[in-house]
């Protein structure tokens, strides 16, 4: 296999387990470090990372069905499910929590159909914005020492992924008129 695959594979792995974009509760990870695990964080360090951001964050399921329902509006549990090709009994448990949170609501179809359907609550679109303020904030002081340019570039390189895996996929994320990504420079 080309190594630049290999490579290309772990670092998107890697990604996608980045606590700036996945947070998790330090509380449970300073005794999992106690056990064996890795070692704890130290105290100023996460302090200064999780500072503006507390005390309640999305988990990141949460995060992305508000964000697919903010973009697209009311949908059904199988809609939702199809749309992240998530099983619908993983897609009904992950609404429940967001139910009980007081994050979504079940309202009728308003195209009359059978199937009730999800929309956010103003309380759920709140966290949904404090949670995306959150994770940009962490976003700027990860990259405050990349060049603008370089910023701009990893940015046009994730829509271009992005825009492809939806294309061959078959399912676009809704996005805002004129986010189309700009072409290379």
């Amino acid at each position: 296999m080309d190594r630049r695959l290999e490579r290309l594979e772990r670092e998107l792995m890697l990604v996608a387990r980045c606590s700036v974009l996945t947070p998790r509760d330090r509380k449970s990870q300073g005794t999992a470090a106690q056990e064996g695990g890795e070692p704890p964080e130290p105290a100023a360090a996460a302090e200064a990372r999780t500072e503006p951001c507390t005390p309640t964050r999305l988990d990141r399921s949460g995060y992305l069905l508000l964000s697919r329902l903010d973009a697209e509006g009311a949908m059904s549990i199988g809609q939702l499910a199809d749309a992240l090709q998530l099983d619908v009994s993983t897609v009904n448990r992950q609404t429940g929590a967001l139910l009980r949170a007081g994050l979504v609501e079940r309202i009728p179809d308003p195209d009359g159909g059978l199937a009730r359907k999800l929309r956010v609550t103003a309380q759920g679109a709140d966290r949904m914005a404090a949670e995306r303020t959150c994770r940009q904030t962490d976003l700027s002081r990860l990259l405050e020492s990349w060049p603008p340019e370089d910023v701009a570039r990893l940015e046009d390189v994730l829509t271009r992924f992005n825009r492809e895996v939806e294309r061959q996929e078959g399912r676009a994320w809704p996005r805002e008129p004129g986010e189309a990504g700009r072409p290379p420079e």
